[in-house]
């Protein structure tokens, strides 16, 4: 795949999530992804999750009706109030990223333990060619971005879509600890800063994030 195609998806038989989760799809969702080619100057990975949360928002904003708004959740979720619209899951392939994006259109797909929502319960749902081409474009946009100006624009940008500083969060870390605090916004490097009850600042690199 090179830089800048979508291969996108009617249906989906063997979806993932992050942590290996099952993702079940459904007829009239969109679900893409695409390659981004590192470069020796370009900022870390991982970061490309932020990258794709900015392009999502710009391609879903317009589809929600207010007083309602999409708030992005570390490290790769995009809600409305509290229910699960989108997601993104990032793959290394050598000198290459693929990125993965799964959004509800159409569909609320059932997945344990989480609230989802899909944009038909605002009204009809768009075409989910449309939306692609919204997307691809918004994606490119982020993309170009990420790699001229750094990371410190996509994180204060992030922030402010972003559930608000002092939000109570329960994160699962890999390894199966848990660390409850308060959202402190994202280190410079992406990171999620985690505010604990003694008042010192945990970064967290990697782990699954809940809303407490």
């Amino acid at each position: 795949m090179s830089e800048g195609d979508w291969l996108i998806a009617d249906r989906q038989l063997a979806g993932k999530g992050r942590l290996g989760r099952p993702w079940n799809d459904g007829a009239g969702n969109f679900m893409g992804s695409t390659a981004v080619q590192l470069g020796p100057t370009d900022p870390p990975p991982g970061t490309l999750a932020l990258v794709a949360a900015l392009a999502l928002a710009e391609a879903l904003s317009p589809l929600i009706p207010p007083p309602r708004r999409l708030m992005l959740k570390w490290p790769n979720d995009v809600l409305v109030g509290d229910a699960k619209l989108a997601g993104i899951l990032l793959e290394r392939i050598g000198e290459a990223v693929i990125v993965g994006i799964g959004v509800n259109l159409a569909q609320a797909p059932s997945v344990e333990g989480r609230v989802t929502a899909a944009l038909s319960a605002f009204g009809p749902p768009p075409d989910r060619d449309l939306f692609a081409e919204a997307l691809a474009e918004s994606f490119a946009t982020e993309c170009e971005r990420w790699r001229n100006y750094g990371l410190d624009p996509i994180v204060r940008r992030w922030i402010l879509l972003a559930h608000p500083v002092g939000t109570p969060l329960a994160v699962g870390e890999p390894g199966g600890t848990s660390v409850a605090g308060t959202f402190a916004g994202l280190a410079g490097d992406g990171a999620l800063q985690l505010r604990l009850a003694d008042g010192t600042t945990h970064l967290i690199h990697a782990g699954d994030v809940n809303l407490a």
